[in-house]
């Protein structure tokens, strides 16, 4: 019955979110403990041996960077506020998040976890001067810039890396608890899933623009994208025996950081992009963990 409650618990967190946005959007300031406490979990697993950079990871950082020119260039000429949703969706760098559902995937966290970490840092150094390229005029200086992602970054990726080494050599016996029970996580993504479905769903029915058209129109190419970077992050890292974390590492965003990045640098408008994008990056990912969740059923 349980195995059967966890096959479903995914998709119900997201129709619940969506249907009962105003309420749970209410806790969204829950979401970064949450973040915490499952990276912890899962960094159990880890071995600072094992966390190395790859050509991998350079690779994926070209697509990321390069990939979001690339997209922007493309589809400016046509709707420059269709490019910069586009563009900030491929260039916002992977979610800390991403690593926790890699190894609930069975993917190398250790990988994945070098990669959000060069990801967010590359994202902090070149974000500005890309914007500064596309023309917009930003309030935030580079520093600031640098400041607000290492502030948010840094809790959430080193301290639950820090803790669970701390662990492992001053406290063995908790280390090993968590070490063994890793569904934890799979129980607090579901309701972290919900939290962040319900406040995507609440900001973008309080946006105060009335252009359905284009929102549509950026809502729909985010789906496109978002499907389009799993698949390319998964064809890369199956060259480098890494499929599972090349999907997430360039599926996966940090779409909060992408709405701020877009509401700062960019139209505001063209934050619909990664609001819609998280919608589509859960819903692929609760398929993937529902898939191997009834796998696992049938084995």
């Amino acid at each position: 019955m349980l195995e059967r409650l966890k096959t479903w618990m995914l998709p119900l967190a997201m129709l619940s979110g969506g249907i009962f946005y105003s309420f749970f959007s209410l806790f969204s300031f829950l979401t970064p403990y949450l973040i915490s406490v499952m990276l912890l979990i899962t960094c159990c697993r880890l071995s600072i041996r094992e966390m190395r950079f790859t050509r991998l990871h350079v690779w994926m950082l070209v697509v990321q960077v390069v990939g979001s020119v690339c997209v922007y260039a493309v589809l400016c000429p046509f709707d420059a506020l269709l490019g910069e949703a586009m563009m900030i969706c491929v260039l916002a760098p992977t979610a800390v998040a991403a690593t926790v559902v890699t190894g609930m995937l069975g993917g190398s966290v250790p990988c994945l976890a070098a990669y959000t970490l060069a990801s967010n840092l590359c994202v902090a150094i070149v974000s500005p001067v890309i914007f500064s390229l596309v023309g917009t005029q930003g309030e935030m200086s580079f520093g600031a810039s640098l400041w607000y992602v290492c502030r948010q970054v840094g809790p959430l990726l080193l301290l639950p890396l820090a803790g669970a080494w701390i662990l492992e050599y001053f406290i063995p016996s908790a280390h090993k608890v968590l070490k063994s029970h890793q569904s934890i996580s799979f129980y607090l993504w579901s309701f972290s899933l919900t939290i962040v479905v319900g406040k995507t769903v609440s900001f973008i029915m309080q946006q105060d623009s009335k252009n359905y058209g284009e929102e549509f129109l950026i809502a729909f190419a985010a789906l496109l994208l978002c499907i389009g970077q799993f698949a390319i992050g998964r064809w890369v890292g199956r060259r480098h025996g890494e499929t599972i974390a090349g999907g997430q590492g360039l599926g996966q965003k940090n779409t909060i950081l992408a709405i701020w990045m877009a509401q700062v640098y960019l139209s505001p408008l063209s934050s619909i992009g990664p609001a819609a994008y998280v919608l589509w990056q859960n819903s692929i990912n609760s398929w993937q963990l529902w898939k191997k969740r009834k796998k696992e059923g049938k084995a």
